[in-house]
């Protein structure tokens, strides 16, 4: 839905709330996207979708435009956009301008800062467990968390720390209350918000012992491999699923495996942000195993419930982004590859790493401290976890 907006030059814009364009996305709606920020700013972070049509056209052309001549020139005169900028400033320009000369545009609120705070929750419908399991994701930037709920008690995996406060108020709407809260491994693409949500609800955080070896500070428990949690009538199993960092685990509930940053729906984790490029080549062959190995006793119909998705992909059928371990064995060469050709694949297919992660990981093992509105900063741009999709 658009509403009316002063933009910067004082002229009336119509525009729509981040939530309203991410729920038409995920309708399958067409949207006409019309993006005014530089190229590289638009090749590095954009907002996608299966009905996302983008149209680049960078401010300052609109601003030379206006001087000039008719800035609806530079667009389709018959189409119908939404327009993006960093927040939200120069796009209410450019969709006032356009709306001035008789063509059709609104603005994005808050531009690609107010897309960042979007944040959806679906119930995966495709478990057969008789457990309650949410999937939280954030369409900005993939990543992905999960409350799992039973008999009172919740646990809540891999949670953002822009969104901390989330899990606790939406878990006690079901009655229910936060009792554990663990990430999968020590994130370098965004801050965790374990420490956050453990305060907030007197949860009790915990991480591997890999991961607690690595630094991890703050009265955390600490599972292995072959350990269980137990939440309400319910345990999940702790798999060891190292490769993207040594300490990671992934979680298995009856049919549903909470994968982390071990497996994607669309390929591999990067294996180089714990060690960096000398170590990389030694955990792409440990991920090689953990995929072929560690991951190859789980059944087929076992659901893959994973800590990304590539913005923009169509979801399943219940609208949650998962998939059977049997589409993915199908699908995905890293099951079928040997472990050198895996290795080269991988090490040939990182691109560039998340923006900040080294400050992120100092801030994730609890050596720095960092503000609610710097991490939000700190967090703009491009999920970079993963490797080329296959």
């Amino acid at each position: 839905m658009a509403e009316d907006a002063p933009a910067g030059d004082g002229s009336a814009v119509r525009e729509i709330d981040p939530e309203a364009l991410a729920s038409r996305i995920e309708n399958g709606e067409r949207v006409a996207l019309l993006d005014v920020r530089n190229r590289d700013e638009v090749d590095a972070w954009r907002i996608d979708g299966p009905g996302v049509e983008l149209t680049h056209v960078p401010y300052m052309r609109f601003v030379s435009a206006r001087a000039t001549g008719n800035p609806a020139d530079l667009v389709d005169p018959d189409e119908s956009y939404v327009a993006v900028c960093p927040r939200g400033a120069e796009s209410a320009e450019v969709a006032a301008a356009l709306t001035g000369e008789g063509a059709e545009a609104v603005n994005l609120a808050g531009g690609m800062a107010g897309w960042a705070r979007v944040y959806r929750r679906t119930q995966i419908a495709r478990a057969a467990t008789d457990a309650t399991v949410y999937q939280y994701r954030r369409p900005a930037t993939g990543c992905l968390a999960y409350v799992v709920v039973s008999d009172g008690a919740a646990l809540v995996v891999d949670p953002l720390l822009a969104f901390a406060d989330r899990y606790r108020d939406e878990v006690a709407e079901l009655d229910a209350a936060v009792e554990t809260v663990l990430d999968t491994h020590v994130h370098a693409d965004h801050f965790s918000g374990l420490r956050a949500v453990a305060g907030a609800t007197g949860a009790t955080p915990v991480v591997s012992t890999g991961a607690a070896d690595r630094g991890v500070a703050g009265g955390v428990r600490t599972v292995d491999d072959g350990d269980a949690l137990r939440v309400g009538d319910h345990e999940l199993d702790v798999l060891a699923t190292p490769g993207h960092t040594t300490g990671s685990i992934s979680l298995v509930l009856d049919d549903v495996a909470f994968t982390g940053d071990a497996l994607f729906l669309d390929g591999a984790p990067r294996p180089d942000l714990e060690r960096g490029e000398d170590g990389a080549r030694e955990l792409a062959g440990t991920l090689h195993e953990t995929l072929t190995e560690r991951l190859a006793p789980l059944p087929d119909d076992a659901l893959v419930a994973p800590g990304h998705y590539v913005p923009g992909r169509s979801p399943a059928t219940d609208g949650s982004y998962t998939a059977t371990l049997g589409e993915l064995r199908d699908r995905l060469a890293a099951f079928s590859e040997s472990r050198e050709t895996f290795v080269d694949r991988v090490l040939g297919s990182m691109g560039d790493r998340p923006a900040n992660f080294e400050r992120i990981v100092a801030v994730n093992l609890g050596r720095e401290a960092v503000s609610a509105e710097e991490a939000f900063e700190l967090e703009l741009g491009p999920n970079n976890c993963a490797v080329a999709t296959e």
